[in-house]
């Protein structure tokens, strides 16, 4: 199960830093990410900087419709 994102801010560019309930945290560049119809309005600096964390879907949100598998963002900060 993952636990709870606790918090999400925006570092620079496509880089964001994630902090999990369990103690986890860390910067992720996502720029490679941002691949396919959903998230090519992304590649805008300013349209990417504009996600929310969303704690009942467990993600990052961007108001285009875009989001993140909690999973993803969990193994990539739990993996460095």
């Amino acid at each position: 199960m993952i636990p709870p994102l606790r918090s999400a801010e925006y570092v620079r560019g496509y880089v964001v830093r994630l902090v999990f309930d369990d103690g986890s945290e860390g910067e992720l560049d996502l720029e490679r990410e941002l691949h396919g119809e959903v998230f090519e309005p992304l590649r805008e600096v300013e349209v990417f900087r504009s996600f929310r964390l969303d704690r009942e879907l467990n993600t990052i949100v961007w108001s285009t419709g875009a989001d993140l598998a909690p999973e993803f963002l969990y193994e990539a900060v739990t993996a460095r």
